[in-house]
């Protein structure tokens, strides 16, 4: 069995153990760019439920990453293996709904609401303009829709899936889709990573950090093999 697993720092388990976010940012394996860095990914919450399961781990998350990242990435992953479809399960952590892609000569660039990404100079008017004009209640709408269609087209395609919000819910939306079980409590915002770990008493690696330490993905580990067996995912 495959277990892949997409998302943004908090499936790249930024902070966890070391403080460096990028494997880049570590001049010991800066060659691996904006991979995770490798003494947190082995201790990550996704690491940990291959290793309870017993699956193969494939991580395809990028911290700062933006759900259309994820979702182009994940795409290339299934194509790249298709033994997946009938081996592997899929889980995916969305990002928060602000957060864009754009390809700029070639290259991808995450963007998100911080103002503090590195953007080509060519691009630093639209992306200051982006800052200025970000629309959250149009980015949770358009989230909302991209997120449907591609639990959609994984539906299509026969691939096992399970998707939960990092930090940012649904709640208070109106006409809610019917996701079976492949989505955990998309609006209840106590039902995101984030929100489940502060209700259960996980404190952040620092107080100026949005990230958990190596106790809490332990502890989400446990709670997603106690979802996959309740929901007969495996």
């Amino acid at each position: 069995m495959i277990l892949y697993v997409n998302g943004d720092s908090h499936t790249a388990a930024a902070e966890a153990v070391n403080a460096h976010a990028f494997a880049e940012d570590d001049q010991h394996w800066n060659y691996l760019g904006r991979l995770p860095h490798p003494d947190n990914i082995k201790i990550s919450w996704g690491q940990v439920l291959a290793d309870k399961i017993k699956a193969v781990f494939a991580c395809g998350a990028e911290s700062a990453a933006s759900n259309t990242r994820i979702m182009r990435t994940t795409r290339q992953w299934l194509l790249d293996n298709p033994t997946a479809y009938r081996d592997g399960l899929v889980i995916i952590q969305w990002s928060t709904w602000e957060r864009q892609e754009w390809l700029i000569d070639g290259k991808y660039f995450q963007v998100n609401a911080s103002g503090i990404d590195v953007v080509p100079e060519s691009h630093q008017r639209p992306y200051k303009e982006y800052i200025a004009n970000i629309d959250y209640v149009k980015n949770m709408v358009d989230a909302h829709e991209d997120i449907w269609n591609f639990h959609q087209d994984l539906n299509l395609l026969g691939v096992k899936h399970i998707f939960f919000n990092g930090n940012s819910s649904f709640q208070g939306w109106q006409s809610q889709k019917d996701w079976g079980n492949s989505y955990i409590k998309p609006y209840d915002a106590a039902g995101t990573y984030h929100g489940w770990l502060r209700n259960n008493s996980f404190e952040t690696v620092n107080p100026n950090s949005w990230h958990f330490g190596e106790d809490a993905h332990s502890a989400w580990a446990r709670f997603m093999l106690q979802y996959i067996i309740d929901n007969k995912l495996i």
